[in-house]
């Protein structure tokens, strides 16, 4: 067996640790995980100098699902040294379109006029595949950590997303081994954009799971936690 590795996971929107909760009970024998607040700041640039003041060493393996896949370019935007490998979850690299950011305003429009519950009802069924979506125990985890996750909280994630600058350009100068895996049914960030993270980051390795949204870590734990297995052992 390899030497242990801290494994840095960074939640996505409205996301608590719950969503690594299979993996980090999977990978426990490989690597001593901690999760990342993601919560305290409003910028992308903000919530990754948060992670980085606040890991507990000097270098880590990272891996983020969608908002934090967003953090986890911006962590190798700022210092990428410190970064061991990679592992880009339902996530891309692109900044938000028009029409991405305008849905967002909606949401946080919806949350600051007190329908907080209204954004979790709106975003359930793009966060998961629709056959998951009959699943109550896992829909109650979804609830559950936009619950722990809190308004205020979910309004400065969403400022943080809307604001994020594009990453495209930062792909070819990532060296470190990447993963990047995604649902193939995701429909928040489908396919073709993680095809382009993995045509645009050198070496990396690119892997589908099959019937799985968006939230593939909780949707597909096995299938995720073996591929991040691989991925900790090459």
């Amino acid at each position: 067996m390899g030497q242990r590795q801290t494994l840095v996971l960074i939640p996505g929107l409205l996301c608590d640790g719950l969503l690594w909760r299979h993996q980090i009970a999977a990978l426990s024998d490989l690597a001593d995980c901690w999760v990342a607040d993601h919560t305290r700041s409003d910028s992308m640039s903000g919530i990754a100098a948060d992670v980085l003041r606040d890991a507990p060493s000097e270098r880590f393996a990272l891996a983020g699902l969608s908002m934090g896949g967003y953090v986890a370019l911006e962590v190798m935007r700022q210092a990428a040294r410190r970064v061991s490998r990679l592992a880009l979850l339902d996530t891309s690299a692109r900044a938000d379109a028009l029409d991405q950011s305008q849905r967002r305003l909606a949401l946080v429009s919806l949350a600051r006029r007190g329908r907080f519950l209204g954004v979790t009802e709106a975003l359930v069924p793009l966060f998961l595949l629709p056959a998951h979506v009959a699943d109550r125990e896992l829909v109650s985890t979804v609830i559950k950590m936009a619950k722990n996750t809190g308004v205020g909280a979910f309004i400065r994630q969403e400022q943080a997303i809307m604001g994020r600058a594009d990453s495209v350009p930062l792909l070819p100068g990532i060296r470190c081994p990447t993963l990047v895996l995604c649902g193939r049914q995701d429909a928040v960030t489908p396919v073709e954009r993680h095809e382009e993270m993995a045509e645009g980051i050198v070496g990396s390795r690119l892997e589908i799971v099959e019937d799985c949204g968006h939230l593939s870590s909780l949707e597909c734990p096995a299938q995720v936690s073996a591929a991040l297995r691989q991925w900790l052992s090459a």
